[in-house]
């Protein structure tokens, strides 16, 4: 029954992913990944109970990610966004290379603090309408964006949905979690722009006099302070033990009060902007990982997985985890290696995070982020040059995963 259940697991996780990355008719992801999950647990290639376990251990996570998904959506209806391509505009003065360290700025921060979601979703649509506005290329800027979404995510726990699986695994608090990973991402930061500026430098040269500079536009400054206090309610709640989407529910709560009670939203965008679909397609591959990995994927890892407690066994970590992400992308790569790392410890377990949220750069597949950009992109009438996409993730991503691991190890 093992072997069965194993190719089972194995055929219907590719065929999961496969539907997340085509979206058949612009279905949602959930529409393959649920009805996968139940065959699991039908058959028996799952216990009912592990898959309840799986789905208790994820449910805060994906509460977590609906309040921080509406947080954003309502920060782009205060004009968050539109303000910062206002400001990126003027500060570029129709240069490219200033345009593109504008990005780097703005992108790693609203990675870092409003998730990966929102500089795909709503900043690269931004960058797109700035480098026009400018008269500039947007190919640098664009693919910023998709980079920085993944790489800029190591920060803090509440910068992507994997960081959250090994924030809960790790047992570090909230400040203790960023200022671990504060040199690593500054390292993979500095790396990229470098590797930006050398790669688009054709690009960068481009530059239209002739564009005019937009009106200043403030920044929405309850939204800013709103996002501001609910950082810090991110602290307060991990020092006192209680869950960080008690903090990210209250501060999507006081915009969406005011947005409603100001018309600028209403109920049913709001449950939109939960992506409720996508909530379950998380917790439905959760149970499908989790059926791979008990019918045999774990041990085959055990092995490869180095032990100690060094660089290099870091390093081994890492790279094992960014090549698993690219190949059943970053999420079920998190959830399998999360179990066979925890005992190693907290490095082990930030290591594995630099391997997921890095390596996700080197392949369209690596990360649902990555697969969402390519639909913006498309939405835009921009395509994307597959081999100049792997050119620039080689150049990139072995770079950034090994430096900012031996930072780490510094740290640790």
């Amino acid at each position: 029954m093992n072997l069965f259940a194993e190719i089972l697991a194995v055929a219907l996780l590719a065929l999961v992913l496969a539907a997340a990355v085509v979206r058949p008719r612009g279905l949602p992801e959930a529409v393959v990944a649920v009805p996968a999950a139940l065959l699991l647990i039908v058959i028996g290639a799952i216990p009912a109970a592990h898959a309840v376990e799986e789905v208790a251990r994820l449910a805060p996570v994906a509460g977590f990610l609906v309040a921080v998904l509406v947080l954003a959506r309502l920060c782009a209806d205060e004009g968050l966004f539109h303000a910062c391509g206002v400001w990126l505009a003027r500060a570029a003065a129709g240069r490219p290379d200033r345009l593109l360290g504008g990005v780097f700025g703005i992108a790693s921060v609203v990675t870092a603090v409003l998730s990966l979601d929102a500089t795909v979703v709503l900043l690269t649509p931004v960058v797109f309408a700035t480098a026009r506005r400018l008269g500039v290329p947007p190919k640098p800027h664009v693919h910023a964006c998709a980079h920085l979404s993944n790489s800029a995510s190591v920060l803090l726990p509440v910068s992507n949905l994997t960081n959250l699986l090994a924030f809960t695994a790790s047992g570090l608090s909230f400040t203790a979690f960023a200022g671990l990973m504060a040199l690593p991402w500054l390292v993979v930061l500095a790396v990229e722009y470098l590797v930006f500026r050398k790669f688009f430098a054709a690009d960068l040269a481009v530059r239209d006099d002739t564009a005019g500079v937009p009106e200043p536009v403030a920044f929405p400054r309850f939204a800013l302070v709103t996002v501001a206090l609910t950082l810090a309610g991110f602290v307060v709640t991990s020092a006192l033990g209680v869950d960080p989407a008690w903090a990210a529910a209250a501060g999507a709560l006081v915009l969406a009060v005011r947005a409603l009670l100001r018309r600028r939203t209403t109920a049913g965008a709001l449950v939109r902007a939960a992506s409720l679909p996508f909530l379950l397609f998380v917790l439905a591959l959760g149970v499908v990982v989790r059926s791979v990995v008990d019918n045999g994927l774990a041990d085959g890892l055990r092995r490869l997985i180095p032990a100690g407690s060094g660089l290099l066994t870091l390093l081994g970590i890492a790279v094992v985890a960014a090549v698993l992400a690219n190949l059943i992308n970053n999420l079920p790569a998190v959830l399998v290696m999360l179990p066979l790392t925890v005992p190693a410890g907290s490095g082990a377990v930030l290591a594995v995070l630099l391997g997921v949220n890095i390596g996700p750069n080197l392949t369209y597949a690596g990360s649902l982020a990555t697969l969402l950009w390519r639909r913006v992109v498309h939405d835009h009438d921009h395509e994307v040059n597959l081999k100049e996409f792997t050119r620039l993730g080689l150049l990139t991503v072995p770079a950034c995963l090994v430096l900012s691991v031996v930072a780490l190890w510094l740290v640790l």
